[in-house]
C-alpha cells in the first residue's frame, strides 16, 4: 500500500480565531477549495458524476460514490483515501504571522494528486479559515510543503515549484506493505505485557451503533482491525492473513490496569449538510496488560494511520508506550 504523509506549514496573514478542534475547519476549507480547484462538471452532483471514479475531489470527499469496492469485502464502503491531521494545539486566538502545520495522510492512488492539494492549500489561504474578523476569515500563505519524517521539501512559497520527479519520488513516497507492516511471524514482541495507550485527538468508536465510553480491549483491537484490514483491501494488496476472529477473543483476556478516559463532547457544523453534528469522543489514556504479544504489530499501524469514527477529520490519532 503506497502511503506518505505531507506537512503543509501556512503563515497567517491576519489574526486568526480557531475553534478548540482545528481538524473539521481545515478540513471543510480544504473541500471548498478542492472542489473549485478540480471538478470539471460544476452543476453536475458528485454521485452521479460520470468523472467520479477519477475526480481528486470525490475520492476523497464522495469515497463511497467515486471508489468501487472490491468484491467479497466485510465492509459497507471505501475508507477515506486522506486523513487530516489539524495542528495540535487548543490554542484559539492566533496573530498575524503565526505558523500552523497540517499534516495530511495520503494512502493508495491518491499520493499521485499532492499537486491538487498543494494548490488548493494556496487557495484556502485567499478563502481564509476560521471565525470572521472585521467582516472575513483569517487568509493565510502556504510557505512550504514537506514529505515524511526527513522534511525532504516538495514545496515553497519563494520558488512556487512542485518537487516531484520519476528520481525523487522514491524519497518522496513510501511503501507500507501488509508483510512489513505488520510483521506477526517474523518479529519478537516478547516483553510487552503492560502497554499504555494515549489518545492525542479525540477517539469515537461504535459498538452496537453506540459510542463507546468505556473502552475494554477487544473492542479497541476489532476498531483497530476494521481499519487496518479496510485500507489494505481498497489501497493496497489485500489484508494480511491472519485469524481475526480468534484475536478478537485473545483479547477478551487482556486487562485494565490504569483507566483516566474521559468523554469529550464537541460539534462541528457541515455546510454540505446544512447541520451541526456531535463528534463527541475519548480523550485521556488507559494502560492494558496481559499477553500482547500478537497485537503490537496492528496496535503500531494504528499510531499511523488513526484509528475509530471521523478519521479522516484527525480524529482517532492514539500512540503506544510500552510499560512493561
Amino acid at each position: 500500500m503506497i502511503f506518505n504523509k505531507y506537512n503543509f506549514m501556512i503563515r497567517l496573514k491576519d489574526d486568526a480565531q480557531l475553534p478548540f478542534y482545528k481538524g473539521s475547519t481545515f478540513r471543510g476549507v480544504m473541500g471548498h477549495a478542492l472542489k473549485k480547484v478540480v471538478c470539471a462538471l460544476k452543476n453536475q452532483e458528485c454521485q452521479s458524476c460520470v468523472l467520479r471514479s477519477n475526480c481528486t475531489y470525490a475520492m476523497v470527499f464522495e469515497t463511497a460514490h467515486a471508489i468501487e469496492l472490491p468484491k467479497g469485502l466485510r465492509i459497507s464502503s471505501a475508507p477515506h483515501p486522506l486523513v487530516l491531521e489539524p495542528p495540535e494545539t487548543s490554542q484559539r486566538d492566533f496573530l498575524k504571522g503565526e505558523t500552523l502545520t497540517c499534516t495530511l495522510l495520503f494512502f493508495g492512488q491518491i499520493n499521485n494528486n499532492l499537486p491538487y492539494f498543494i494548490y488548493a492549500f494556496d487557495q484556502m489561504g485567499k478563502i481564509g479559515i476560521g471565525k470572521k474578523i472585521d467582516g472575513r476569515r483569517s487568509r493565510f500563505v502556504l510557505e512550504s510543503v514537506t514529505a515524511g519524517d526527513d522534511g525532504s521539501v516538495v514545496y515553497t512559497h519563494d520558488d512556487q515549484k512542485i518537487k516531484i520527479s520519476e528520481t525523487s519520488s522514491m524519497m518522496i513516497y513510501s511503501e507500507l506493505e501488509a508483510d512489513n507492516c505488520l510483521p506477526i511471524s517474523t518479529k519478537s514482541h516478547k516483553g510487552h505485557e503492560r502497554v499504555t495507550m494515549n489518545i492525542i485527538t479525540p477517539l469515537r468508536i461504535i459498538a452496537r451503533n453506540a459510542p463507546v465510553a468505556r473502552l475494554p480491549f477487544h473492542l479497541l483491537i476489532s476498531s483497530i482491525i476494521r481499519r487496518n484490514t479496510a485500507l489494505f483491501n481498497v489501497y493496497g494488496e489485500g489484508e494480511p492473513k491472519l485469524d481475526y476472529p480468534a484475536m478478537v477473543e485473545a483479547a477478551k483476556s487482556i486487562e485494565v490496569t490504569e483507566n483516566s478516559l474521559k468523554w469529550l463532547d464537541w460539534k462541528r457544523y457541515s455546510s454540505r449538510q446544512d447541520k451541526k453534528m456531535f463528534m463527541g469522543g475519548l480523550t485521556g489514556s488507559i494502560t492494558y496488560q496481559g499477553d500482547l504479544a500478537q497485537f503490537l504489530p496492528m496496535m503500531t499501524m494504528a499510531e499511523t494511520v488513526h484509528v475509530g469514527k471521523n478519521s479522516a477529520f484527525g480524529l482517532g490519532k492514539i500512540t503506544f508506550r510500552n510499560d512493561s
